[in-house]
């Protein structure tokens, strides 16, 4: 026969059990609201005064090639409005992008906030990325294209299904 103090072994090892599950799911819960609110972080910048009129003057450029923008906009970073757009709308992708390849924000989450933006703006700037790429060295902005190719991925695979 079973006595009371086995009950209560088995009652107390179920109550831990329960206890590390609960907490558990807790944490889960926690990072997942911790990288909901770090994306709504980042979309509320997006949606800043200042980023969007950079980002409107990156879209808005007309350049053919990387020495074509040289010319039209001057030496490369000097203290104008287009390189401080230019500057602000990548190192924001590109910050993104450092976030999702430490896994602190998921690509889902990243794309259905930012697929269109990101995509229009690193296939504006990618001549002028990769002629700056072949004077300083192959890391300029890398994360920002990190992130638009993981976003094509996406797109790719969100497509296969639908197929």
């Amino acid at each position: 026969m079973v006595d009371i103090t086995e009950i209560s072994a088995m009652v107390a090892a179920a109550g831990v059990l329960v206890g590390v599950v609960y907490y558990i799911l807790e944490i889960r819960h926690q990072n997942r609201m911790k990288h909901t609110d770090l994306i709504m972080r980042l979309h509320e910048a997006w949606l800043s005064k200042e980023l969007s009129d950079a980002a409107l003057k990156v879209w808005n450029l007309e350049f053919k090639d990387y020495d074509d923008f040289v010319k039209k906009y001057g030496p490369w970073n000097s203290e104008t409005e287009i390189y401080s757009a230019f500057r602000m709308v990548c190192l924001f992708f590109n910050e993104i992008g450092i976030l999702l390849r430490m896994k602190l924000v998921s690509i889902k989450m990243v794309s259905a906030m930012f697929t269109l933006v990101t995509t229009t703006t690193w296939e504006k700037v990618q001549p002028l990325v990769q002629g700056r790429r072949r004077q300083i060295g192959p890391l300029f902005y890398e994360d920002f294209e990190y992130l638009y190719n993981e976003m094509k991925k996406r797109e790719q695979q969100l497509a296969s299904r639908t197929a």
